[in-house]
């Protein structure tokens, strides 16, 4: 028997690992078992079962307690899909009124806080741009250079200091009153991933992960069905 990292023969048993007889290489410390088990592959149906359940509020972990499927497995579906995907589907009409708002969330630790930044046509459903950073004109910057190009007849905004600095005053509108769409919108992402809920052990660990979530639910919430695995 031979360390698969140095070659050493010195080897010796090191206890078990998964009911496997496991070694230790007395040389460079490698620990390893005799047969590993073959990769398990899993069907399309169960792929799309599970981001289902995701992409419909449920965590990562709960999700591997009903199907069985390991959580890191599903995390990995969800990167595939998520880098394969646009930050949101295609507008097929260009917003007369849109709607701006920011969602506050947080990575690794609640002191860690991250906005989702939000544009909305006010007059249909969907979120149709979005961006993920700071709370600051540095973040919106890249959502106007996109919301901006709508050239609506009217922006709508709560007070938030960084708007002015971006849209001209006779084009802004700063009313909570007119600000639903957003809102439902922001609200409806909350609802639907587990990790935006508001009181829950669920939190999102990379800004990444974040963003790959949002790019799948999105394009559920506007297709109700999830792309297929290449």
């Amino acid at each position: 028997m031979q360390c698969p990292r140095c070659g050493s023969t010195h080897i010796r048993k090191n206890g078990s690992k998964q009911g496997k007889q496991n070694h230790i290489c007395a040389q460079c410390r490698r620990q390893f078992i005799d047969e590993y088990d073959a990769p398990r592959t899993y069907s399309e149906e169960v792929k799309q079962h599970c981001l289902n359940l995701y992409v419909n509020g449920l965590g990562f972990r709960a999700i591997e307690r009903v199907t069985g499927v390991h959580h890191t497995t599903v995390i990995y579906w969800v990167k595939t899909l998520g880098t394969q995907l646009a930050d949101a589907p295609t507008i097929s009409e260009i917003p007369k009124v849109g709607e701006l708002d920011e969602l506050e969330t947080f990575v690794g630790a609640k002191k860690n806080k991250i906005w989702v930044w939000t544009a909305v046509d006010h007059f249909r459903p969907g979120i149709l741009a979005w961006v993920v950073g700071k709370h600051d004109a540095d973040t919106f910057r890249p959502l106007w250079q996109q919301v901006g190009t709508w050239q609506c007849y009217f922006y709508v905004t709560d007070g938030w200091k960084v708007y002015p600095c971006f849209i001209d005053s006779g084009d802004h509108i700063i009313s909570k009153t007119y600000m639903t769409r957003v809102e439902g919108e922001n609200t409806r992402l909350r609802h639907y991933l587990a990790r935006l809920h508001r009181k829950t052990l669920c939190y999102s660990k990379s800004v990444e992960m974040l963003k790959h979530s949002i790019r799948l639910l999105l394009h559920y919430l506007k297709f109700r069905s999830l792309p297929n695995f290449a």
